[in-house]
């Protein structure tokens, strides 16, 4: 029944910029907790940002503070991530994730195991 969409992904130079969205279908953002992972080929996945409460609460990995952005539509059920100042390290496939609000607590912002919906990913290539 839920379903997330993201989109956005392309190749960029380094020191580029990109906006990535993600669109859910079947729920509303304000009543769950939403973030951003993403998985590099032979890493972990890993969280990148969070937005809780419907954008009251955010959450940023520290490889990201300052060079990414996260907000929230709430009216158009969207959750955009803006990535400035892209390096090659940022190269990865990013993933939108979505947790009931109810257990937003449960594990912390960037434990992928907490979340319950994904989307299918879009990729984000950054060449120097």
């Amino acid at each position: 029944q839920v379903q997330l969409v993201e989109s956005g992904g392309g190749s960029v130079q380094a020191g580029g910029s990109l906006r990535l969205s993600c669109v859910a279908s079947r729920f509303t953002f304000i009543n769950h907790c939403m973030a951003w992972f993403r998985q590099a080929p032979g890493k972990e996945r890993e969280g990148v940002v969070g937005s809780y409460y419907g954008g009251g609460n955010k959450y940023y990995a520290d490889a990201v503070r300052g060079r990414f952005t996260v907000s929230q539509d709430n009216a158009k059920n969207t959750v955009y991530l803006q990535m400035n100042s892209l390096t090659p390290e940022d190269t990865a496939m990013y993933y939108c994730a979505a947790v009931f609000s109810r257990d937003c607590g449960i594990f912390t912002w960037d434990n992928a195991r907490k979340y319950h919906s994904w989307g299918q990913g879009t990729q984000v290539t950054v060449s120097s």
